[in-house]
């Protein structure tokens, strides 16, 4: 089965995901820079969704890149890691219109969360298509990162019940840990096109 229809989906999905994000995001009806002021929650979770969705976006690339074929199982893990990032316009509104409070940074924690355990099945699901040992298997085998991410992840869910801004900074946290580019898959597959 040819993976280049499943990332044009996922592209289209994840193209969606931003512009419902940036549809929620409305103007203060004053002209001046202090009516701004009141948005800025809701901007600051904006641009931290934006950045996540561009991190899942960048690493499923990555994922596909160094496939060469998908299955069933890729199409249904790869529907379940889109479904748990289409909720993030929802949790990102929730949190930016009430910044700090307990369930909103818990549940926007949750979703991002389950969509790192998704994403973790996927390259699984994609590693277990490829028959056999893949550029894949061997680029994301014992992911520190990754289990880092979901460690911190949980830590910030539950944290958010006593101290919710020390959730957001969790979540900050594995942001940044993610924006730093995972190369390597690149090096990999770089080194087995070299010749000899």
């Amino acid at each position: 089965m040819s993976k280049g229809r499943m990332e044009a989906f996922s592209d289209g999905v994840l193209a969606v995901i931003i512009t419902i994000m940036v549809l929620e995001m409305h103007p203060p009806h004053a002209t001046s820079l202090a009516a701004l002021r009141p948005t800025a929650p809701v901007f600051l979770s904006y641009v931290l969704s934006f950045i996540y969705i561009g991190i899942y976006w960048s690493n499923h690339h990555h994922l596909l890149h160094a496939v060469n074929r998908v299955n069933g199982a890729t199409l249904w893990a790869n529907l379940h890691l889109l479904f748990w990032l289409s909720l993030v316009p929802f949790t990102t509104a929730w949190l930016g219109e009430n910044q700090l409070a307990t369930w909103p940074v818990a549940l926007y924690g949750i979703v991002l969360l389950l969509a790192a355990v998704a994403y973790f099945i996927l390259a699984k699901v994609l590693i277990a298509a490829q028959k056999g040992r893949s550029v894949l298997a061997k680029a994301v085998d014992h992911d520190k990162k990754m289990a880092l991410s979901i460690l911190i992840y949980a830590t910030s869910v539950s944290l958010a019940f006593l101290r919710p801004w020390i959730a957001c900074a969790g979540y900050v946290l594995t942001a940044i840990l993610w924006l730093i580019p995972d190369r390597r898959i690149e090096r990999i597959l770089a080194s087995s096109n070299e010749p000899g």
